[in-house]
């Protein structure tokens, strides 16, 4: 899995949008303004974060060690995941899914029916 398809599958989601943060060199992707997943290099090593809920955040970093929490995003509630370890692309497609989830629940009702189309 690359970059490329990554952002694709991001943005195959309802309601997305791409944009670019400058400040961390990142691609970010937002559902109704709000961000649920950031791609990056840190270090020359790419990195895609993602929203989670505390308990899952740090249940997901004790399981795998290629999850750890995100430099620059709140920490409690982020997680990095390096793309070059040994977690299998399904894994990261299903926390893209998570990600992706927990943020369009988090939206008013008018938002979700908005993406709902």
């Amino acid at each position: 899995m690359n970059r490329t398809q990554l952002i694709d599958y991001c943005l195959s989601k309802p309601g997305t949008e791409q944009s670019t943060e400058n400040r961390w060199q990142a691609n970010q992707i937002k559902v109704a303004g709000v961000l649920f997943a950031m791609l990056r290099d840190i270090e020359g090593h790419p990195v895609i974060a993602l929203k989670a809920g505390q308990q899952a955040a740090e249940q997901l970093r004790q399981q795998h060690p290629e999850i750890v929490p995100c430099d620059c995003l709140n920490k409690a509630h982020w997680n990095s995941v390096q793309l070059e370890g040994n977690l299998p692309d399904s894994h990261v497609y299903s926390l893209i899914d998570s990600s992706y989830q927990q943020v369009v629940a988090g939206l008013s009702e008018e938002q979700r029916q908005a993406i709902a189309g």
